[in-house]
């Protein structure tokens, strides 16, 4: 892509588990050329809606279990998934 025709936009979501069918629990959006341009709502209700609608999975994290006598503590979002875009400049 060439940065002076087009930009990047990511997207990160965290899903309920390891599945891109999961159900979305938490979301970013960055735009650096649009700092305005927030994300206060939920964008997709499952990590498949994003690829459905144009966006490239980029990275996935990687899954660890908990050590044992700590799996139900609450912790970081295990399940994220980061997506990016190209969109035109302007």
């Amino acid at each position: 892509m060439d940065p002076t025709t087009f930009r990047q936009q990511v997207l990160f979501l965290w899903l309920d588990h390891s599945g891109l069918d999961g159900r979305v629990v938490g979301w970013a959006f960055h735009d650096g050329a649009d700092l305005a341009n927030q994300c206060n709502e939920q964008p997709y209700a499952r990590g498949v809606d994003a690829l459905a609608d144009g966006w490239r999975l980029f990275q996935v994290s990687q899954l660890s279990a908990q050590p044992a006598g700590q799996e139900l503590q609450g912790s970081f979002l295990q399940h994220e998934f980061v997506f990016e875009r190209w969109v035109p400049r302007g």
